[in-house]
């Protein structure tokens, strides 16, 4: 028997808390899966877990929201929080806190952090001009901007004037610079940390906004109270008040306990917001940093991006209901690369539950299990009939073992279940090996077939316990089929304690039953969401989200643009750029060389021949290299997942060079 080395040792697991916006897709499911499967990992690894998740529930976004459905945003919020937990509990994830930032006690926590930096000098009261995300909750500057959109998220953004709150960020730069280069491991994976270093800490940081006047759906700054607390100070400092932190120096058991946090497990989208701001605050705070941060990728469509409007979104339930939940943990979990984004599709799923969930482990189970009842009435035996063939089997297993505890360490989570794979795959190569229906039918290899047995059945008790992590639900159905108790990681490390003349169960369940891949995309069609291509009835418009006007102009300000049509005449990819679209337009006599961020929704050979509509006298910029001189015009839908070209009428016949008026 092995030894606990971990008992009692505190690890605390965090993701990143989801935006009460609307109900999360399995992109956004994918993280607390993810997590529950570290958590569970290093509970049979010793430890004493403290798994935190929750919600994200103030901010503009979701004011507007709720106005648009008729509701309070408390309304609104406590709708969408209870869907999400919803699917966190469908997903069987063992988180041991739920927070939810409208939490009362959460709110007085972040008012005192938020006094406590100011009254240290690190907040200060300005004004800010510039542009604002409104998806994203984020400033920008000119320089930051890409194409004139969010950096972050590719969408529009609006100019923003307002009296605000600033963090004095740079006060601390060097000393968070100092912190990552001597902790290597703060920041993973390490393609994060240099993307950080390079584009954000090394360049120089602006100070940060962290107070809104222009909306009232926050957490009032206290002593003055048209301000509210800009959204990530309220939702990053979520990590600490789950745990009873307290400002004036009376913080819970459970925060001596458990900070530092051992991993917050995140997006590769809010890195930023993690590695930057969050530990910056911590140190304004005077408190420790959390030893690491590791930023996932993203796990998408096959054919791009989730998006409502492209009809291609696949939420956690739906899918749960066509193969179940250990089939969609599986998944999710097996599909996603280590540092690259993942994809998946109904197609997809299908081939991986027969080949992997029907064929290799469900197969395997209840072969096994059919041969120890046929053979030897359900009892398993093992009388040392051994032979060279077994070594290799117990080996690899072992081995095994070893692989998928190394490889949880370093949160290849993937690689663990390849590795656990490995086991049920090399009992299988055992079967046909060893040929158990021929030993069957010679009685002076009766013993022999009772040890045959008895490795297979002992091997898969091992895949099965190590399985637990990952589809907890399937694990346990194994073990109780093989009537015996999940084993402990630090006994696998030996071969054979399943408990001679044990009793397998005479009424296996099939596991996992092979699926016809037609009727699942049949199942698909009538699940899928159709896309968004109807424009909104009368009555339905009204309840859109209010719109953010720029400021006002006059006509001599609108007389300084010089508008066009164009006529594109050949167009091309921007080369390293997901984003960028390179147009030859041919406006009049001239011919322009235009960048768009349009990629995404269109192709370069369907550019050509269109006529668009061309701002001419913006100043020539350089992009990617190449230098724009002009920009198409485009219109977005509000949700930013819509983008059409704006083209003259195709009934009327206008010239390129033609004067937009």
């Amino acid at each position: 028997m092995g030894e606990n080395k971990n008992k009692g040792v505190p690890y605390y697991i965090t993701t990143a808390i989801a935006y009460t916006s609307g109900k999360p897709h399995i992109g956004n499911t994918y993280e607390i899966v993810l997590a529950d499967a570290i958590a569970r990992f290093k509970r049979e690894q010793g430890y004493d877990v403290r798994f935190q998740t929750g919600t994200d529930e103030h901010g503009l976004k979701i004011e507007q929201k709720a106005e648009a459905a008729g509701v309070t945003p408390q309304q609104f919020v406590d709708n969408v929080a209870g869907e999400i937990k919803r699917i966190w509990d469908l997903m069987d994830t063992s988180y041991d806190k739920f927070i939810r930032t409208t939490d009362e006690y959460h709110v007085k926590q972040v008012q005192k952090m938020f006094k406590k930096m100011y009254d240290k000098g690190d907040i200060y009261k300005g004004a800010y001009e510039g542009w604002y995300c409104t998806p994203c909750e984020s400033f920008w500057t000119d320089t930051q901007l890409k194409d004139g959109c969010c950096p972050d998220c590719g969408r529009p953004v609006q100019k923003a004037k307002e009296e605000a709150y600033f963090f004095k960020m740079s006060k601390y730069a060097p000393k968070l610079i100092d912190y990552i280069n001597e902790h290597p491991e703060f920041i993973q994976p390490v393609s994060r940390k240099n993307e950080m270093m390079n584009n954000f800490l090394l360049p120089g940081l602006q100070d940060l906004c962290v107070s809104r006047t222009s909306f009232t759906w926050g957490i009032p700054v206290d002593f003055d109270d048209k301000h509210v607390v800009y959204v990530w100070l309220d939702a990053l400092t979520n990590y600490i008040t789950g745990l009873g932190y307290d400002v004036e120096g009376n913080s819970d058991e459970l925060y001596k306990k458990y900070w530092p946090a051992d991993l917050h497990l995140i997006g590769k989208d809010i890195i930023r917001f993690h590695t930057i701001y969050w530990p910056i605050f911590l140190m304004s705070l005077d408190l420790p940093l959390p030893k690491q941060v590791f930023g996932h990728p993203w796990l998408l469509m096959a054919d791009g991006k989730m998006s409502k409007s492209k009809g291609n979104v696949l939420y956690a339930d739906t899918l749960v209901d066509v193969f179940g939940v250990d089939a969609v943990r599986y998944f999710v979990l097996h599909e996603m690369p280590f540092e690259n984004d993942g994809s998946i599709s109904w197609e997809l799923m299908a081939e991986r539950y027969n080949s992997d969930l029907a064929n290799i482990l469900g197969n395997l189970v209840s072969r096994t299990i059919s041969m120890t009842n046929k053979y030897f009435g359900g009892v398993v035996e093992n009388n040392g009939a051994a032979e060279e063939v077994d070594d290799d089997l117990i080996d690899t297993i072992l081995d095994s073992v070893q692989r998928a505890d190394a490889k949880m360490n370093e949160l290849r989570v993937a690689d663990a279940i390849t590795e656990i794979f490995n086991i049920f795959r090399r009992c299988n190569k055992y079967i046909d090996e060893t040929m158990p229906w021929a030993l069957a039918k010679d009685p002076e290899k009766q013993e022999r077939l009772k040890t045959v047995l008895y490795n297979l059945t002992e091997g898969i008790t091992i895949g099965a316990s190590l399985l637990a992590s990952f589809m907890p639900g399937t694990s346990q159905k194994i073990l109780a089929e093989l009537s015996t108790e999940k084993r402990n990681l630090w006994d696998m490390d030996t071969f054979g304690l399943y408990p001679n003349g044990n009793k397998v169960t005479d009424k296996p369940e099939i596991l996992f039953a092979r699926m016809d891949p037609e009727e699942v995309l049949k199942k698909a069609e009538e699940l899928q969401p159709k896309p968004k291509q109807e424009a909104p009835k009368a009555e339905e418009a009204e309840e859109a989200a209010p719109m953010e006007h720029k400021p006002e102009i006059s006509y001599d300000d609108f007389a300084k643009l010089e508008l066009r049509i164009g006529e594109i005449i050949a167009c091309e990819e921007v080369p390293k750029s997901k984003k960028l679209l390179k147009e030859t337009i041919r406006i009049g006599n001239e011919t322009r060389t235009v960048l768009s961020g349009i990629k995404h929704w269109y192709k370069p050979e369907d550019m050509v021949g269109k006529k668009v509509m061309v701002v001419c006298n913006l100043a020539p910029r350089k992009i990617a290299g190449i230098e724009s001189q002009g920009m198409v015009l485009a219109a977005e839908s509000p949700d930013g997942e819509l983008l059409a070209l704006m083209t003259p009428d195709p009934d009327k016949q206008m010239p390129s060079g033609s004067e937009v008026c």
